[in-house]
């Protein structure tokens, strides 16, 4: 077992706990948020305002920012020093400063034509137009505090530290929920009290970053160029993964189009579908592409392209070790899943059957929606952004084709297993040109297909026994527990791996509790 995998297990560890206490908050969050503020107006003003500097989040800090920086961080580190990448890093965040700054100043000063070209139906109500246009213009300043997150979490990540950024999106929350908490209490605006919560979570996921950052040596003042030519090839390698990320924003619109000629419901359905599937694919098919990135472009800049696609094959092992049983899983408890977490006012039962056969078709893709980000990690780490958005371009007009043709026969569901098979094309377009272009790398060994076989029995297991909604997700431990015992038992490296991992973890917690 090679050094690099035993860290990406570590770290993707670190990170899916991490993310899985934010996707619980984020669950309190939108429980509380929905008790204030219910479904109405203010709620609608507050989502509206909050979704622009969102959006740009994902199209620019979160994503491409972040896999262009990491690549060109960890090759200036290899190559000449940690002081020519922490230049870079400062001279990077004077573009970030200079680019946001002017774009949240136009923002605010067009904050009433940008709202009603998101949101025109609100033109009929003037007071409606007026609370989001205010809105706007004291939320979108947190998009420049988050590409700030998002370049401190390239830096660290790429000197293999993850546990701050991972926790950064948890701060956010827990301030919203406790903003809207004190609005609530005290009377206040609750839609402004929020909008100023988000700023308020910004500055305190930037704060979070500082120490971790200090650690490694790294500080905000220091040699800086305009022209430096690391900021250069990031930018160079941002545009095509900018254009990536306007595809997957494009699918979704897509989907929603498409979605909108069939029955009444069917937009509902495919949505808390997808809100069920990006649970798992959040918490642990990003996490291990996220820490991969890092290890596959220092190895890359260091030229061991043999351990480069061993890394990179051990990580799509982990991915799907960890996937297969999920994919099993959702299949086999969707009904009861969705009866417990939605079935109940006017959630009806044929809104319950809508959404599990979704989740179903849904989750035949999860597998492939989790190898897709250690794909492009390795494509990203070799400095090569234009292959897969190649790649996603050519499975968006699978998408399209597919749910066209799939949604006459099968209404929603088939939207949602148009998904699937475009995601597996994706998959299969990216393992494609990674072969021409670094030789061959797909090695999937006997634990993969034991993996899966494993999955198939705990599946049919789970589907199998006769209880109630509430009794078959208690038993979603039951199930957990057992793949991972028959894992041993198979003598499954992944298991053996991540099972070292915790009892380590556990061991040294326990003797510093002594």
């Amino acid at each position: 077992m090679s050094t690099h995998l035993k860290q990406i297990a570590k770290d993707a560890s670190v990170v899916g706990g991490a993310t899985l206490l934010s996707r619980v908050l984020g669950f309190f969050r939108d429980v509380v948020v929905a008790y204030v503020l219910g479904a109405g107006p203010a709620a609608d003003a507050f989502y509206v305002a909050y979704r622009l500097p969102n959006t740009l989040r994902r199209l620019f800090a979160e994503g491409s920012m972040t896999m262009a920086f990491v690549p060109v961080f960890s090759d200036l580190r290899e190559k000449q020093g940690d002081e020519a990448a922490f230049a870079m890093t400062r001279s990077a965040l004077v573009w970030l400063l200079a680019v946001l700054g002017v774009v949240t100043a136009l923002a605010m000063a067009f904050a009433r034509p940008i709202t009603y070209l998101v949101a025109p139906g609100f033109a009929d109500d003037p007071a409606l137009m007026e609370l989001t246009t205010g809105l706007v213009r004291i939320v979108f300043p947190y998009i420049i505090q988050i590409s700030i997150v998002a370049l401190c979490m390239g830096a660290l990540n790429a000197m293999g530290h993850f546990l701050a950024p991972a926790l950064a999106t948890s701060e956010l929350n827990t301030v919203i929920i406790l903003g809207c908490g004190v609005a609530w209490l005290f009377g206040l605006d609750v839609p402004q009290a929020l909008a100023w919560s988000v700023l308020a979570g910004g500055m305190g996921q930037m704060l979070m970053q500082q120490p971790a950052l200090r650690r490694f040596g790294f500080t905000w003042i220091g040699p800086w160029r305009l022209l430096d030519p690391g900021v250069v090839r990031m930018g160079r390698l941002m545009l095509p993964t900018v254009f990536g990320a306007a595809i997957y924003q494009l699918n979704i619109l897509v989907g929603t189009l498409l979605a909108s000629f069939l029955a009444a419901g069917s937009i509902s359905a495919l949505y808390y579908a997808d809100r069920l599937v990006q649970f798992p694919l959040g918490v642990f098919g990003v996490a291990v592409g996220t820490v991969a990135l890092p290890s596959l472009a220092r190895l890359a800049a260091a030229g061991e392209h043999v351990e480069f696609k061993r890394t990179l094959m051990a990580s799509l092992r982990l991915t799907l070790f960890i996937c297969l049983p999920a994919t099993a899983g959702l299949a086999a408890l969707a009904w009861p899943m969705v009866d417990v977490l939605f079935g109940r006012g006017a959630f009806t039962p044929e809104a319950a059957d809508a959404t599990a056969r979704a989740l179903v078709a849904y989750a035949a893709g999860l597998p492939a929606f989790a190898c897709v980000r250690p794909l492009v990690s390795a494509f990203y780490a070799l400095h090569d952004t234009k292959t897969p958005v190649r790649a996603g371009f050519w499975s968006m007009l699978a998408n399209v084709a597919l749910g066209a043709s799939l949604m006459l026969p099968m209404g929603h569901v088939g939207l949602a297993l148009a998904t699937s098979l475009s995601s597996w094309l994706n998959v299969w377009l990216l393992g494609r040109a990674l072969t021409a272009k670094a030789g061959p790398w797909f090695a999937p060994g006997r634990t993969t297909a034991v993996s899966a076989l494993l999955s198939l029995a705990v599946g049919l297991a789970a589907w199998l026994t006769p209880v109630g909604p509430w009794a078959a997700l208690g038993l979603i431990a039951v199930w957990a527990t057992g793949y991972m015992l028959l894992a041993f038992v198979f003598r499954v490296e992944e298991a053996r791996m991540l099972g070292d991992f915790v009892l380590r973890r556990l061991t040294r917690r326990a003797r510093s509790g002594s």
